[in-house]
């Protein structure tokens, strides 16, 4: 499985790798407290993205994400968030999309615990993609309050469409505008909730969940790593600490 994963997304890792290598740079390189920690994700609503032990150690996740990992919870929550960092503790944001793979090797399906057929994952993505594949007439998603996030989530991605469609592989290729979205939507809400925010710092961890069948571990592909001190929220763009000697040396 390991190999089927990493000719896909050559850089990822076990979720409990990751966990352990992020939480052990935060506590040893930046000396937070974890315990002061307060941590949130924007993922997507499936039962399946527990695959990283980050919850395990960080006591009371906010969520913030819903059908394909959008933070739907938006400025709204962003800001709750930011009123419920313990005192002299530090934020932690993990967010991104999912995207599964058989045993095979096939993207955009998986093996779920106590199923013995494939089902979609992300199912939200999937449903989005065969939408916006199909030929009969142009689909254009219509917000509705019955199936407000699906609906949302399409829209988000339809001016991707094109890229999407004709990509060698689809089901990749709208999981990886996911992940740009809502990369994108999570620094936007942090900086639009910079006031709010009364700790020092703000670390930022975004990747793609690649998730298996219940025999394997599931992994996780990181794209970004950010910290971002809240007195210079404004006037400093984000810089990525992936490629810094500490980090390195980890």
């Amino acid at each position: 499985m390991e190999e089927l994963i990493k000719s896909e997304y050559p850089e990822a890792a076990t979720g409990e790798y990751v966990t352990k290598k992020y939480l052990n740079f935060l506590a040893d390189e930046y000396k937070s407290d974890l315990s002061k920690m307060l941590f949130a994700t924007s993922l997507c609503s499936d039962d399946i993205n527990v695959s990283t032990d980050f919850r395990k150690v960080l006591t009371r996740p906010f969520s913030m994400g819903g059908m394909g990992g959008l933070p739907y919870a938006g400025f709204t929550g962003m800001v709750a968030y930011a009123h419920h960092i313990p005192d002299n503790g530090d934020a932690f944001i993990f967010y991104g999309p999912h995207i599964g793979i058989t045993d095979e090797g096939q993207l955009g399906k998986m093996r779920r615990p106590g199923q013995k057929g494939l089902t979609n994952s992300c199912g939200a993505l999937m449903l989005a993609l065969e939408r916006m594949q199909q030929t009969n007439e142009v689909y254009m998603p219509h917000v509705v309050e019955h199936d407000y996030q699906q609906a949302v989530l399409e829209n988000t991605l339809m001016p991707f469409k094109q890229d999407i469609v004709t990509a060698a592989d689809p089901k990749k290729e709208i999981t990886e505008k996911a992940y740009y979205v809502i990369d994108k939507q999570i620094h936007h809400l942090v900086k639009m909730s910079k006031g709010e925010f009364k700790c020092e710092r703000i670390f930022l961890l975004g990747g793609i969940i690649i998730n298996t069948s219940p025999e394997y571990s599931d992994y996780v592909d990181i794209r970004n790593f950010v910290v971002y001190n809240v007195a210079d929220l404004e006037q400093v763009d984000p810089t990525s600490i992936l490629k810094s000697e500490a980090f390195k040396a980890l």
